[in-house]
């Protein structure tokens, strides 16, 4: 007799769940990304990113991070209203939101983050983040980041506006010029991007570093901000055409072997369980079933080995390859 009634999500094989650093925080090992609801890539509609969401949370997945930059504050209001739908207990799930960048560029005054975080849990509808970040460092002084901005964000925590502290950026030195400034314990959580992906495991080499600091680690963009997916980068994508010819090359062999180089990117960087969540950026139903199907499998069965290491010899020459980002350090 076929089985008629509905399947209950939490029932099914849950998404892992990793502990950040010393936070006490469980994080799903795949991370809602949510500058899409921002139409950063294409317009969201209200019902489509409530739907996402509602989906990811029943799925497994406890962790969303926004910032006031994606969609000049869109995301924000987006999550918001999806996350206050859900109609569960605030304790249910874990949000992240940054400060200092913003549409008109980067303020990392004390001044300016301290309102953000009020402009933010506005937007979102919460009366605390859990974790707010410093968006893209290296495109402000490090030296005030370490002097100023960090500083104000501890008092922001003291004041329970966010629950713990953090710093993201592109060039890994950045996260080790800040921990050698801070006293230990300073700061929670780090986020990398572009760093932990099948073209670019470099992260892993500081990992032993962070976790000596107390960090937990979060990474975005195991796809390379498009470099390692069937459809390419956008235009204004700042790797080498050497770099995005090999990921078009990976890309192709995946397809005519009946792969999906998007879904390996994604098991590939779920591997290593140092790093507590890999964020990945939804929009849609359809890409949140993919991601959770994703990361249950590698959970259940392992990465398919042969695909990558294919993939790996072809992205070889290119293998670490990054490009620049931030104020140039002379």
């Amino acid at each position: 007799m076929m089985n008629t009634y509905p399947t209950d999500p939490k029932k099914e094989h849950k998404m892992e769940l990793r502990e950040l650093g010393r936070t006490g925080l469980k994080l799903s090992s795949v991370g809602f990304g949510a500058s899409p609801l921002g139409n950063v890539f294409g317009s969201v509609s209200e019902q489509q990113a409530n739907a996402s969401v509602r989906l990811a949370f029943q799925s497994g997945i406890n962790f969303f991070d926004t910032s006031p930059y994606y969609g000049s504050t869109l995301s924000e209001k987006v999550l918001g209203k999806a996350l206050k739908a859900l109609n569960v207990p605030r304790s249910e799930y874990i949000v992240a939101t940054k400060c200092g960048r913003y549409e008109d560029g980067f303020d990392f005054s004390a001044e300016r983050v301290t309102r953000s975080i009020e402009e933010s849990l506005e937007r979102l509808q919460l009366d605390y983040v859990d974790i707010l970040q410093c968006h893209d460092i290296e495109f402000g002084s490090l030296d005030q980041i370490v002097n100023e901005t960090i500083p104000a964000l501890q008092k922001l925590k003291e004041a329970g506006k966010t629950r713990f502290i953090g710093i993201t950026g592109l060039p890994l030195g950045v996260f080790t010029y800040v921990l050698d400034r801070v006293p230990p314990g300073t700061l929670d959580v780090i986020l990398s991007y572009c760093h932990h992906s099948i073209n670019d495991s470099t992260l892993e080499d500081i990992v032993p570093y962070l976790k000596s600091k107390g960090v937990g680690i979060i990474s975005a963009s195991p796809l390379a901000m498009g470099l390692l997916t069937e459809a390419g980068p956008p235009e204004w994508h700042p790797a080498s055409p050497e770099l995005k010819s090999a990921c078009k090359a990976a890309a192709t062999y995946c397809k005519e072997k009946g792969k999906n180089i998007s879904k390996l990117a994604l098991q590939y960087s779920l591997l290593n369980k140092e790093i507590t969540s890999v964020l990945v950026g939804m929009r849609s139903v359809e890409q949140v079933e993919e991601n959770v199907a994703a990361a249950r499998e590698v959970a259940a069965s392992g990465i398919d080995e042969e695909a990558l290491s294919e993939v790996g010899a072809i992205l070889k020459p290119v293998k670490n390859q990054t490009w620049p980002s931030g104020i140039q350090e002379s």
